[in-house]
């Protein structure tokens, strides 16, 4: 099986329309993008976490030609307003040669986004497949759990996915992918220590007021070690740091940050990064500083891992 991350960007990707911003300007400048995020698990079938708006063009280009079953995280429009493109696989098949795409997700999600495409289902494009958290439920040859996270009010069905696949030693392996959140009220026991962990870093900084309430590199090392998987991916990355000296910074959507992140030894806060390669090399720096011994590696889009 293969793991292929469709795109790693945060809700408006980067670099961000009409924005220039230092971190928009020098990703333009590399030619280096981050679609909304999603990932797709790849074998004999396929498995999408979640839709955006990128949806189209991120399967197109990783030639994936069929979906077997969606897990959608949440109700916020970059996880689910691109469910419409499924409808590709039935228009381009023989007729009664479909049968509907499931798509797995809780009951507070559902009820949110079925009032826009709720038609997909009357259609015979997707069958919704309401899910409670902390129960297993089986999908497209793999079995997968949902645990509730905190993503704020206006995402009152936000899960993440426990999922156990076939490791490459014939043994199960499991993967969580917490989707976006600030804080996860009860971690199930059975998804602590597994061999691959995705998760988000919007920010490196903490900011005053996390108002969107997501992640920061920060604040989600403490969440890496609860989990204490065997390797991490970050993703759902942003631009919403403030960089030192950028006009930008008094845009809405820059955050001031709460207390400036750096080596526990002193020496100042990390500058923040800019590009993949500055984010690459200020995760080293993080890692070695405050001595954690996992690994962890910033993800990018259409990286593809074999699990």
């Amino acid at each position: 099986m293969e793991l292929v991350f469709l795109g790693t960007g945060a809700a408006w990707g980067i670099p961000e329309l009409t924005c220039g911003c230092r971190i928009c300007e020098e990703m333009r400048k590399r030619n280096e993008k981050r679609d909304r995020t999603a990932i797709i698990l790849k074998g004999e079938k396929n498995v999408l976490i979640d839709c955006g708006p990128d949806i189209r063009n991120q399967l197109s280009r990783n030639n994936i030609g069929r979906v077997d079953a969606v897990f959608i995280t949440h109700e916020h429009g970059d996880h689910f307003i691109g469910l419409d493109e499924l409808f590709s696989f039935k228009r381009n098949v023989p007729r009664d040669a479909f049968s509907p795409i499931p798509v797995y997700l809780s009951r507070q999600s559902w009820d949110v986004i079925k009032l826009r495409f709720g038609y997909l289902e009357e259609m015979g494009v997707i069958a919704a497949r309401c899910i409670d958290a902390g129960t297993w439920f089986k999908a497209a040859g793999l079995e997968a759990m949902a645990f509730k996270t905190d993503h704020g009010k206006s995402a009152a069905g936000s899960v993440g996915f426990l999922i156990r696949f076939p490791g490459s030693n014939g043994k199960s392996a499991r993967l969580v992918y917490t989707s976006d959140f600030i804080d996860i009220p009860e971690i199930p026991e059975e998804a602590l220590s597994p061999e691959i962990m995705i998760t988000q870093s919007v920010w490196l900084n903490e900011p005053v007021k996390n108002r969107p309430c997501h992640m920061s590199l920060q604040r989600v090392l403490h969440f890496i070690e609860i989990f204490s998987p065997q390797f991490t991916y970050l993703t759902h990355i942003g631009d919403a740091d403030m960089v030192p000296g950028d006009p930008y910074n008094e845009s809405l959507k820059k955050y001031i940050p709460k207390d400036p992140f750096g080596s526990p030894s002193g020496g100042g806060p990390y500058p923040i990064p800019l590009c993949q390669s500055q984010w690459e090399e200020t995760l080293k720096r993080v890692l070695h500083d405050h001595k954690m011994p996992f690994k962890v590696a910033i993800a990018y889009d259409d990286l593809r891992i074999e699990l």
